[in-house]
């Protein structure tokens, strides 16, 4: 069997494409190390100057960084989680299970993800307003526990991985229902588990629009909620900004390099099976 060697021209284009996607990272980084004086010149700074250390102080304090980010992984890791139990679940039941209206109540849940966010932003408030939740993590959680694309990626990867055969056998044999999840569907699913809480972490860590009108930078802020108030000001710093950015950017690259090896990993396992 012939093996596939990559060419001289194969790594110039990855070592572009690499370059090309670390590079707003790194100006983040030198904009965080620079003074707001020499940002606003031409042409900007290329390189790395001597005030990060001073600039990232100053973001960690003005935007109390440590309870946010405290709030954020809170927030990500509870998101992240319930999406991947939950959606595994009902995906397990699309993919699987024989009832009444499965096509039907599948077509409403992939029709969800057509329906904008900004509809729902006025009765979701309402109703954490009357629960008393406002400015608290759980009004953040719960409305995001459960996605319909994680759902319909769940079932689209359980219907190519997890065997009917295996299922019923599992049921021969007289497991319950909780026992086939458990010893059946979870192992089948664990690549697929791995993506989705990988993506769903990282939205949910990125995500602006519903924390910052259910939270506030003085209660129970998450990182970019934090962020907004050092935009504050008659003239913003640039500098201590890309340095709060930074500072809520680390913790991703420090996930992802505990666990991108393992999801990646997750990744070629899943295609084999499937």
């Amino acid at each position: 069997m012939r093996s596939l060697r990559a060419g001289r021209l194969t790594y110039v284009v990855l070592a572009l494409f690499t370059a090309g996607s670390l590079f707003p990272l790194v100006w983040t980084a030198i904009a965080a190390s620079r003074t707001n004086t020499r940002l606003a010149q031409t042409p900007p700074p290329f390189w790395f100057g001597g005030n990060l250390g001073h600039n990232l102080q100053v973001a960690w304090t003005d935007a109390n960084m440590g309870v946010a980010l405290l709030n954020t992984v809170i927030v990500a890791g509870t998101v992240a989680a319930g999406t991947v139990l939950f959606s595994t679940l009902a995906g397990f039941a699309f993919a699987k299970l024989r009832f009444r209206g499965r096509r039907l109540l599948m077509s409403l849940v992939v029709a969800t993800m057509l329906i904008p966010p900004q509809l729902s932003v006025v009765p979701l408030y309402m109703l954490i307003a009357e629960l008393s939740w406002t400015d608290r993590l759980q009004a953040v959680v719960l409305p995001t526990l459960v996605s319909a694309f994680g759902v319909f990626f769940m079932r689209q990867y359980l219907m190519q991985a997890l065997p009917t055969e295996l299922v019923e056998a599992a049921r021969s044999d007289g497991a319950s229902s909780l026992r086939v999840v458990w010893h059946v569907v979870f192992p089948a699913a664990r690549p697929a588990m791995a993506v989705l809480a990988m993506l769903t972490f990282v939205m949910a860590w990125n995500d602006f629009f519903w924390p910052i009108i259910a939270l506030t930078q003085n209660g129970s802020p998450t990182v970019q909620v934090a962020l907004t108030g050092l935009g504050r000001g008659y003239i913003p710093d640039q500098s201590v900004i890309m340095a709060g950015a930074l500072l809520g950017t680390l913790p991703l690259l420090l996930v992802f390099l505990v666990f991108g090896r393992q999801i990646v990993g997750g990744i070629m396992q899943g295609a084999v099976k499937g």
